[in-house]
């Protein structure tokens, strides 16, 4: 890629975190375990959810795509990190930043929409549950996944397609961690007014859409546990959504702030330690939430452990 003076980006600077050495040891040391933890919880609730049988229900379908999900964005961008803690080599080259770009927007999209999934099958689950079995079949729910993967490859790729196009003259230095939009957007000579456009309407729209089915959809299952006689039924109810409000609460709740905050210097480092939550720290608690708070996966994993004992 050529620049305004004539000369071609190879490579980006990563600049991490402004801390000194012996703080960089004891954050790798820190972002490894979670990592390893993070790995561990979402390959093992894959692995777990495909050997039991009595998990093979569309809530778990979802679920063990989430698991995938969280692997994936979390390994596109965590492992880089981790080198740069201790390398002084801090490089990336220009098709590998590309390459981290595109696929931690695909999964980091995808998450969204499994979650409004997520919160439409609970919704069918405990508003219509004689129509549940047809509603939310396994057809359903394959679309639905599909549609997810869809809407995360179109998001990565209009944003990756259209950053990578510009002039970069003024630095090589993204002020991040790893490969982001808006920091690559800070480093570009090039007007950058279509590339802010499709910032705020994508990310607009796939926060703000799916983010509404969640709350409708949550609306409509309160008002319906209130109405429920049985206080063991409305106790029930509550545990079945437990886990997934809980995870959307953390999920959406870091990217409100990410992204409403105004920008400045202190918003960039502010975008850091958010980004840290939502793409390394969530996609290890997610496995927690759900195995934690969840009664028939607490009773496959006792199962699954006596069968190996």
């Amino acid at each position: 890629m050529t620049q305004g003076n004539g000369t071609t980006v190879t490579e980006f600077i990563l600049l991490g975190f402004a801390v000194g050495q012996e703080v960089q040891y004891v954050l790798f040391l820190v972002f490894l375990l979670i990592y390893m933890t993070s790995l561990v919880g979402n390959v093992g609730m894959i692995l777990l959810i495909k050997c039991d049988a009595r998990l093979h229900t569309p809530m778990y379908f979802f679920l063990q795509n989430l698991a995938f999900v969280d692997l994936c964005y979390t390994s596109a961008i965590t492992p880089k990190m981790l080198v740069n803690f201790l390398a002084s080599d801090k490089s990336i080259s220009f098709s590998g930043c590309v390459i981290q770009l595109y696929v931690y927007g695909i999964f980091a999209t995808i998450e969204c929409y499994l979650l409004a999934a997520m919160a439409v099958d609970r919704y069918v689950a405990i508003c219509n549950p004689l129509r549940y079995p047809i509603l939310m079949s396994k057809r359903a729910c394959i679309q639905l996944a599909t549609g997810s993967y869809v809407m995360g490859s179109l998001n990565a790729t209009t944003h990756t397609g259209f950053l990578f196009t510009l002039s970069f003259c003024n630095s090589n230095t993204i002020n991040h961690f790893f490969c982001d939009v808006p920091p690559i957007l800070a480093l570009s000579c090039s007007n950058i007014d279509l590339n802010v456009m499709l910032l705020i309407i994508f990310v607009g729209f796939n926060l703000i859409s799916t983010l509404l089915v969640v709350f409708f959809s949550y609306v409509y299952i309160l008002a319906a546990i209130l109405r429920m006689s049985s206080a063991a039924g409305r106790h029930k109810a509550f545990s079945t959504c437990g886990s997934h409000l809980t995870a959307v609460t953390i999920f959406y709740g870091t990217l409100s702030y990410m992204y409403l905050q105004p920008s400045s210097s202190e918003s960039q480092e502010n975008d850091k330690v958010a980004s840290v939550f939502y793409g390394i720290i969530i996609p290890m608690l997610n496995p927690l939430i759900y195995s934690l708070r969840n009664k028939e996966v607490k009773e496959a994993m006792k199962i699954l452990l006596k069968c190996s004992s």
